[in-house]
């Protein structure tokens, strides 16, 4: 029994029922399965008037998925590893700016807890931040302020 071959836009919209996705990495994706690179552009054109494929959305979706865990520094690298137009990313990165504080003490405080008196332990908190890709702003922040927010609680 032979399968039929699945279209160009219907693997388009499997990938993109999993997760939204960038035209970029659409293409990266789309691209052995294409006839031609025109073929392949004229079907992301189509997704994208249709609402299917939104780089917005993208922007959106990979900030929220990331947040969590990384920084501002990270997040703005992956957009930019997407080629994102930075009137779409800005806004995001900006809405992550304001926040960057309060998550770099919530990784930290999910990963140490304890604001260490010892400077090789404190260069290693620090570390641990500057990997994850919060600024070196937040960092300090945290490692100043997170003695008196454990205080509080």
């Amino acid at each position: 029994m032979v399968r039929p071959s699945v279209s160009l836009r219907g693997r388009a919209l499997r990938l993109l029922t999993q997760r939204d996705q960038s035209r970029q990495e659409l293409n990266r994706k789309l691209a052995p399965h294409a006839e031609s690179p025109e073929e392949l552009a004229a079907v992301l054109d189509r997704l994208q008037q249709e609402g299917w494929l939104s780089e917005a959305r993208f922007a959106e979706s990979l900030a929220r998925r990331r947040s969590e865990r990384f920084g501002l520094r990270r997040i703005e690298q992956e957009l930019q590893m997407h080629r994102l137009d930075p009137q779409i990313s800005d806004p995001v990165l900006a809405g992550l700016r304001a926040t960057e504080r309060e998550r770099a003490l919530q990784a930290w405080t999910r990963r140490f807890g304890i604001v260490s008196q010892d400077p090789t332990e404190r260069a290693r908190q620090q570390r641990f931040l500057a990997q994850r890709g919060f600024t070196s702003d937040a960092i300090h922040w945290v490692l100043r302020h997170a003695g008196e927010r454990h205080d509080e609680a």
